[in-house]
């Protein structure tokens, strides 16, 4: 039998008739305002999905016929109409003139970071600092190529040995050992040479070639003390920052094996106002050098 329902004594209102231990369960029902919202809701809902996609399979769905991959096209247009003025100011200027005026400097940096996060930071890392491997801090002063914005933007635009661009950046490195240049002890002793130039000494036998070996094989690119070429991109040896470790099994490695990053040349991918942006952006991370 159903529950019989009475008036609790206390507040006057209709009861559920459900009891336990003595205590009585109010029929509150919801406001109806409250159930009026709820029921509009669900129209809403039901006449959301016959209109627009919602149901999971291929294509559209709804009777108006909407997709946002339709109207992805549409929303790229208008953006890009907003942005053309802007955009025409950043390829007619220099990251030099860029970086002097400070409406087109807000621009680039905001612009450069977003281009900087979806091009680069997969091999320098999201804040420029670098990654294992040969791929070089652009957070610090220390350049392969230089760090002023004409240097940044002809390395951004042309790339490092990509073998696309007659103009990329950089030379081969020889590989001493893999190639018969040098024997194994001479590359021992060359090696112990390098170490000694960025204060990291290794006890090297005496009579010890490695200074000798140094100026014949590696002076012209790396500098007669270690301090490295910027017209080659030969990195300094004389200092503690590394591209492929500091350690001597490294050190062998890299003159055994030879070392040379590749970057792609993105003055062939990218609009030259991103270019420049980027040039901006890169230069404005905390090493970039002076004009």
């Amino acid at each position: 039998m159903p529950p019989k329902t009475a008036k609790d004594a206390v507040s006057g209102q209709d009861t559920t008739g459900h009891e336990w231990d003595g205590l009585t369960e109010l029929n509150t029902p919801l406001p109806r305002w409250w159930l009026y919202v709820f029921y509009c809701c669900i129209a809403f809902a039901l006449l959301w999905m016959v209109l627009y996609p919602a149901l999971p399979i291929r294509g559209a769905t709804g009777l108006l016929g909407w997709t946002a991959r339709g109207a992805f096209p549409v929303e790229m247009e208008h953006a890009n109409a907003a942005q053309a003025p802007m955009l025409a100011r950043l390829r007619a200027a220099t990251p030099e003139a860029i970086a002097a005026d400070p409406a087109l400097r807000g621009y680039a940096l905001a612009g450069g970071r977003a281009a900087f996060a979806a091009n680069c930071s997969g091999c320098h890392g999201a804040g420029g600092q670098g990654a294992a491997g040969g791929f070089p801090s652009l957070a610090d002063d220390d350049w392969l190529w230089g760090g002023s914005h004409a240097a940044i933007h002809t390395t951004i635009g042309h790339g490092v040995r990509n073998g696309e661009d007659a103009a990329a950046r950089g030379v081969a490195m020889p590989r001493f050992l893999a190639d018969g240049l040098l024997t194994r002890p001479q590359v021992e002793e060359l090696a112990d040479h390098v170490l000694a130039l960025a204060g990291n000494a290794t006890e090297t036998p005496a009579g010890g070639r490695g200074a000798e070996l140094f100026a014949e094989n590696c002076t012209a690119c790396h500098g007669a003390r270690g301090e490295g070429n910027r017209e080659l991109g030969a990195p300094r040896l004389d200092d503690a920052i590394w591209l492929y470790g500091g350690d001597r099994a490294a050190v062998l490695r890299s003159i055994g094996e030879g070392r040379g990053g590749v970057m792609p040349a993105w003055g062939a991918r990218l609009d030259p106002a991103v270019i420049n942006m980027l040039t901006v952006y890169v230069h404005a991370l905390g090493g970039g050098e002076a004009e």
